[in-house]
């Protein structure tokens, strides 16, 4: 019997591995909530608690990839790069958070783009084997 070896380069996943690719997964699926229900908003209003209840679940999701990162980088399972994009998606998702409002949108829109950037990068950098460090 012979036993599948990962890729010369790169570490098997491992649970964590997996916690971060769901969340980041989910960190993704959340964001595109956010653009859903942020379209609804305007011009006329529309669902307030749903898109404040969808940051909730975004921080969420993001400290979750964001804590499973830093456990693989301490581990020496993956590079500080990937630890350091996830803590940056999740401090991305409090800074949306808090320039929220109405009267700040012109910082709130650009920096869903920065999140929108900062998660489709962390996506495809998770999905792919994570080289050693």
């Amino acid at each position: 019997m012979t036993r599948a070896t990962p890729a010369v380069g790169t570490t098997a996943p491992t649970a964590v591995v997996r916690v971060l690719q769901v969340a980041t997964v989910l960190t993704a699926l959340g964001v595109l909530f956010q653009f859903v229900t942020a379209g609804q908003l305007f011009p006329s209003g529309g669902p307030e608690e749903l898109h404040a209840a969808g940051a909730v679940a975004l921080h969420v999701v993001s400290g979750v990839g964001a804590l499973a990162a830093v456990v693989l980088w301490r581990q020496g399972r993956a590079r500080v790069g990937l630890a350091a994009l996830a803590v940056a998606v999740f401090l991305a998702t409090i800074a949306q958070a808090a320039v929220g409002g109405r009267d700040t949108l012109w910082v709130h829109i650009p920096g869903a783009m920065v999140l929108t950037a900062g998660v489709v990068w962390l996506l495809v950098t998770v999905l792919r084997p994570l080289p050693r460090p």
